[in-house]
């Protein structure tokens, strides 16, 4: 038996966190946690200090610091509390570390994860917003740092699963014919395109087979979500977007598919249970048990499959054509959508105004090269700017 790797868990308290952990208390011969980061739970983020006594415990603010340092001398863990940015840079590239979760939802995740790549650590991938944002200075990175990036959405993980060991000589070279990216089509797959106007925040939070927070719910209601996928298998796979294709399967069973030039297509199956895809990148190149319940296909009887309406979901489409302009224009759609999705979450749009939000400001908005970090979150800031001064015109 190998030693026990230490793992940092960004974003600790959300969905992937929560299985993270899950799964490490179930190996404690192999994992140990080093490190846990939250943002706002911060009672949440106590208790699992308690249960896995981290060396360090990471929040947003001197406020937060001060709740969780007194909440930690008073159970008397001795966890270090750090803050910001800093502090999560630092337990994701630390040397003790071996293994980082990198789950911190949106452009606020980036920094963080990409100190754990220039580190050289391994690195699983739930924030896909790091790739979008960021893809040639990403990979550059993983390529040069010698990081191992292994995909954690259920989709990319499950591509990763069906794909030959030697993918990263091309495609081609391995005789790939294209990327099958499923989708479950979200709890508005069947709603008329009129009655999406009145659709609520919880309405789209309620998705129909998987437990997630509450912007990648409204995300993967939109649609949006896929295409930020796409975009980012683009990214871990050296796929031109024309190579990948959003299939709509209900039922969420097969995670995604890879179609051979020899007429085989290899397909992932499993309950929908995001411990799958992280035990399965835990523990890569060996498998563990992940707690998911065995697959039952007589249960499940039957498998559905159908086209994305891009008429209904525009985001989809806003998605994919971002993804052919390259360069900055993945980086502006996540940054219009991050501002749309919270606006629609405080009622101050409508669901269908978060495609019309992300259409205009990637109208307005020139593509342009990033070739430095800065460039990146300069794009990222003006795409925001733009979006609130659309939720000001509107009177929002």
């Amino acid at each position: 038996m190998s030693r026990v790797q230490r793992i940092t868990v960004l974003g600790a308290t959300g969905s992937i966190g929560l299985s993270t952990l899950d799964v490490i208390a179930r190996h404690p011969d192999r994992y140990q946690v080093f490190a846990l980061s939250g943002y706002s739970r911060i009672d949440e983020l106590l208790a699992l200090c308690e249960r896995h006594r981290p060396a360090y415990a990471v929040v947003p603010s001197a406020e937060a610091a001060g709740r969780l340092r007194a909440g930690l001398a008073k159970a008397g863990c001795a966890t270090e509390v750090l803050e910001g940015e800093a502090g999560l840079c630092q337990v994701a590239s630390a040397s003790e570390v071996d293994t980082v979760m990198a789950a911190i939802v949106g452009a606020a995740g980036l920094r963080p994860t990409l100190a754990a790549v220039e580190a050289g650590k391994k690195v699983l991938l739930a924030n896909k917003e790091a790739l979008v944002m960021s893809g040639a200075l990403f990979m550059q990175a993983v390529q040069r740092s010698g990081a191992v990036l292994l995909p954690i959405d259920s989709e990319h993980n499950a591509i990763f699963q069906c794909m030959p060991g030697d993918y990263a000589r091309g495609l081609g070279a391995v005789g790939v014919r294209r990327i099958l990216l499923t989708a479950s089509g979200g709890p508005f797959r069947e709603t008329p395109a009129e009655a999406l106007l009145d659709v609520t925040p919880e309405q789209a939070c309620a998705h129909p087979n998987w437990s997630m927070g509450r912007k990648i719910s409204v995300d993967s209601a939109s649609m949006l979500n896929k295409g930020l996928e796409l975009i980012e298998a683009c990214w871990l796979f050296d796929a031109k977007p024309s190579q990948v294709e959003v299939v709509v399967h209900p039922q969420s069973v097969i995670h995604s598919l890879v179609d051979y030039v020899d007429g085989s297509v290899l397909a992932q199956l499993g309950n929908p249970d995001m411990r799958t895809p992280i035990s399965n990148a835990l523990a890569w190149p060996e498998r563990i048990d992940s707690g998911v319940a065995p697959l039952d296909l007589f249960a499940i009887a039957r498998l559905d499959f159908q086209a994305p309406d891009e008429q209904r979901f525009p985001c989809l489409r806003l998605a994919r054509q971002a993804a052919e302009a390259g360069n900055s224009a993945p980086a502006v759609l996540n940054a219009a959508n991050e501002v749309a999705v919270e606006a629609f979450l405080q009622r101050r749009i409508r669901f269908p105004e978060i495609a019309g939000m992300i259409e205009q400001v990637l109208d307005q908005e020139p593509v342009v090269a990033l070739p430095t970090l800065d460039a990146v979150f300069a794009a990222d800031q003006r795409a925001r700017e733009l979006s609130r001064e659309w939720l000001r015109r509107h009177g929002r």
